[in-house]
């Protein structure tokens, strides 16, 4: 509708006007009332009295002194009838001298004559019935274990057109209302990385994420300041780092020079425990870990190359990719990286040279290691996700990643490449898990537990986050769950020192008949000869370990085909 001109001017000359008005204040008065002079004589002027009404109803004064009586609870014992009070009934000679004296009173027998007929007829009743019945006994029993699900709460999907892999999530420090996930396409065969963007869920709206990043590379991993929701550092796929405040917009406040930074992707990023909360460590696969300050982000404060054969060189051409890294706070300076090829190391950053920062190895896979996790309960006992393994049992699906449970120091889990989380509670069965859930159809690609242990956000390769709910069987320990896990890990920690011991034994026997046989033919004469002893010689030192070798294979095929034939009848 226009807008409608609702003004008119109009005109008029100043001699029609008229005379100009004067105005003026004056007082007006509209009631004048006189006093009556007859009206005086019917004024009397009385003093001020004081009196008091009383309005309620009017009582006498009744009184009555009444005695409170006392009262005192008293009780008898009558485990074997009514004892008097004067007779300590813990006392057994004096209840047998009353026993006796009851016994002799001719008022006794009359008595018992009067009470064993109901007696006796109650006590055959009684004999009639099976007292030994079983009741219910078509019903099912109760299992006396707690009842293990999951639930899935809410799912994130990408909102973009072209899905894009998850690499990595991390919860916010405050009560965990947010998770932040980067999107990235680590597979360079198929989808190219368009839109770098990642964001930040909160976990009430799965529609929209409340915060959208913008870098100028795609991120490959994202973590939270433990101490601050709004700070955030990333890792590039350039190698460079950089770090968000999510308050000043949504691109990077600052980044990591180029030629100071890592030569290849950067996959790892993790706070330190330091005293400003803006130290942190990166990781990458050309083999380096350098540690920055938030502070002065140009260029790293401190630099470690993984070299295995020469440590002390540093020489970046021969160290060896870095997969997985991890650091807890409560052990100050130490730090853990599992390697590429399967090996992990347990570093301390206040060591003096390059080979006592990286002293204690591991060989934990046969490939490269895609997850390590230590206890938060047991520090000392850690979790490695390589290839088909997890070192504890065989999968026969690839696994992708895993972690161990915040509250529950027993639980762990596991994501495979067919979509599937297995939750393992060493406590309760160690051949296999106690729940197995189909997330999805897609590939999982990380898992990030919530600190408080019921809430755990998985991520797969279509750039999808599920958030999943674990009942309380799963969450909470009980009673005595913390001394039979100590005792569990301390056998088996038992076991395999006496396995190593063994093998050591065998390998001394199988070293002092090598020598035995390089000292036979030192003393023949002949090469043919020679020759033929020592072939024969080899035979006979290589025929236990061959032996074993056979062994072991028969056994792992028999596994296999069992497990094969167990499968097969589960199905049909």
């Amino acid at each position: 509708m226009k807008n409608i001109n609702m003004q008119y001017t109009y005109t008029k000359k100043r001699l029609q006007f008229g005379k100009q008005c004067n105005f003026t204040n004056y007082e007006k008065v509209e009631a004048d009332i006189k006093p009556h002079a007859e009206s005086m004589t019917h004024y009397i002027q009385i003093d001020p009295v004081t009196q008091g009404t009383q309005c309620s109803k009017i009582c006498s004064v009744h009184e009555v002194n009444t005695n409170t009586a006392t009262f005192r609870d008293s009780g008898m014992y009558h485990s074997e009838g009514g004892w008097p009070k004067d007779l300590n009934a813990k006392d057994i000679e004096q209840t047998v001298r009353y026993k006796r004296k009851i016994e002799k009173d001719e008022l006794y027998i009359h008595t018992m004559l009067q009470l064993l007929p109901p007696m006796e007829q109650c006590i055959l009743q009684n004999n009639v019935c099976n007292i030994y019945e079983q009741y219910f006994s078509y019903m099912e029993p109760i299992s006396l274990i707690q009842r293990v699900y999951s639930r899935t709460v809410n799912v994130y999907r990408d909102i973009l057109p072209i899905k894009r892999q998850i690499t990595h999530l991390s919860w916010s420090p405050d009560q965990g209302n947010r998770f932040a996930a980067s999107y990235c396409n680590t597979d360079f065969k198929n989808a190219i990385n368009d839109n770098p963007q990642s964001y930040i869920w909160d976990v009430e709206n799965p529609n929209t994420p409340c915060v959208i990043l913008k870098p100028f590379c795609p991120i490959l991993t994202l973590e939270y300041n433990p101490k601050d929701s709004n700070i955030l550092i990333s890792g590039l796929m350039t190698g460079q780092v950089a770090c968000w405040d999510i308050r000043k917009g949504s691109e990077p406040i600052e980044t990591s020079l180029v030629e100071f930074s890592h030569r290849d992707l950067c996959n790892e990023v993790l706070w330190i425990n330091s005293k400003t909360s803006t130290e942190f460590f990166s990781a990458s696969k050309d083999g380096q870990i350098m540690w920055w300050d938030i502070r002065k982000l140009q260029m790293p404060t401190e630099t470690l190359v993984i070299d295995l054969c020469k440590p002390d060189d540093q020489n970046i051409d021969k160290a060896t990719g870095i997969s997985a890294l991890q650091f807890e706070p409560s052990m100050g300076t130490r730090f853990m990286c599992g390697l590429e090829n399967g090996i992990v190391i347990s570093g301390n950053r206040k060591g003096k040279t390059s080979s006592e920062k990286i002293a204690t190895r591991f060989k934990a896979q046969y490939g490269p290691i895609i997850s390590l996790e230590r206890n938060p309960t047991f520090v000392k006992n850690f979790l490695t996700v390589g290839d088909w393994t997890t070192r504890i049992c065989g999968h026969r699906d690839f696994l992708m990643g895993g972690a161990w449970s915040i509250t529950r120091f027993s639980v762990f889990f596991l994501i495979k490449m067919d979509g599937t989380l297995d939750v393992w509670d060493l406590l309760i069965q160690q051949d296999s898990p106690v729940l197995s859930v189909k997330v999805c159809d897609e590939v999982l690609t990380y898992i990030k537990p919530h600190e408080q242990g019921q809430l755990a956000t998985i991520a797969n390769k279509k750039g999808t986050t599920f958030l999943l709910e674990f009942s309380e069987a799963l969450t909470a320990n009980q009673k005595n769950d913390k001394l039979l896990f100590t005792a569990l890990l301390d056998r088996e920690t038992r076991r395999e020192k006496i396995k190593e011991a063994k093998n050591r034994e065998q390998r001394l026997k199988m070293k002092s008949l090598r020598n035995i046989n390089t000292e036979t033919e030192c003393t023949t004469g002949s090469t043919k000869n020679d020759e033929k002893d020592l072939k024969c010689s080899n035979s006979n030192t290589n025929d236990v370990v061959l032996i074993h070798c056979e062994e072991d294979y028969d056994n792992a095929i028999k596994a296999e085909l069992l497990k094969e034939e167990g499968t097969n009848n589960e199905i049909s």
